[in-house]
């Protein structure tokens, strides 16, 4: 209950606030320009099973990078250790699409969650399964207790329209022979990924094992090792939040991971996932009204991690 009760007010404090935080809508993906900025949403979902949420739970939002998360762990499946001979595990201190960052590297991402990175994680499980769309939705339904949730076409669409970039950054993997497959086909399963939409209190279960030591709060089942999963949410408390990790580690203090669609999950090992959603980004394309928010959760509760 007195998760609920702080919810409550932080809901009530961020949209009496909405139309005073800095930052705009993503537009460089024209389907994710039209969403309404004026929207907030928070969810908290404990190891015990127990739900608790305010603001506007039932809005969809497609999860952006939150789905690198996925992208990550189902990798860590398939190939544990040897994924690391392909991506790093070091913040990169540059934007989350950085080019030179790359070159200079030798085609070796500096860590799974920024997008080269993460497309070169895509292209690894590309490898290893068959219909890896699909099997992706199947994971995200089963962890989110919804067997609705899909993929939103029309950004999914408008993302591979705009795609240029990311391309640049698959062929210059696949220049120095870091990339297996055909980046075009790649980089739709990618951009799906991106565009599977939910909303706030989906996407607070569908990361419960993270604060669960690896086991999926709802069936029990395990989804990564404990140790796996203690490293997964190192990286995320050091690389989570693009080129804003550090400020994010120090105002905040837990394991995160960011969207351009808004939404921001973090985690409380032992405790609970906590997911905030509100579309309008910062200039390091974090939610500023999210951010706001897990600011005033972790003081409010104490649950700095130090």
């Amino acid at each position: 209950m007195q998760i609920q009760k702080v919810i409550d007010e932080i809901t009530h404090d961020v949209q009496s606030k909405l139309a005073n935080f800095d930052g705009e809508v993503a537009s460089y993906i024209p389907a994710l320009a039209s969403v309404r900025p004026d929207q907030f949403a928070m969810a908290v979902h404990t190891v015990e099973g127990e739900t608790f949420y305010g603001g506007d739970c039932e809005k969809l939002f497609t999860i952006q990078s939150v789905s690198k998360v996925l992208t990550l762990t189902l990798a860590l499946q398939r190939y544990g250790n040897e994924l690391w001979q392909r991506v790093g595990k070091e913040p990169s201190g540059t934007a989350f699409n950085s080019l030179t960052q790359l070159e200079f590297e030798q085609g070796k991402p500096r860590n799974p969650f920024i997008n080269a990175g993460a497309i070169v994680t895509c292209d690894a499980l590309y490898s290893r399964l068959s219909a890896p769309t699909h099997h992706m939705l199947e994971t995200v339904r089963w962890l989110s207790g919804n067997q609705r949730i899909n993929i939103n076409q029309l950004v999914s669409r408008s993302e591979y329209q705009h795609r240029h970039r990311n391309a640049a950054m698959a062929h210059l993997m696949a220049s120095f022979n870091n990339f297996e497959n055909e980046v075009d086909e790649v980089l739709k399963v990618y951009f799906g990924f991106c565009a599977i939409e939910m909303n706030c209190v989906e996407l607070a279960k569908t990361f419960s094992y993270l604060a669960n030591k690896g086991v999926d709060v709802a069936s029990q089942q395990r989804i990564l090792s404990t140790k796996q999963n203690s490293q997964l949410n190192s990286l995320l408390f050091t690389s989570g939040l693009y080129d804003a990790a550090g400020d994010f580690a120090y105002r905040v203090g837990m394991p995160g991971k960011s969207g351009v669609g808004g939404a921001i999950v973090a985690i409380v090992p032992g405790q609970f996932t906590v997911a905030v959603w509100s579309p309008k980004l910062n200039s390091y394309g974090n939610s500023s009204a999210g951010l706001y928010a897990l600011e005033q959760f972790a003081n409010k509760l104490s649950l700095h991690l130090f």
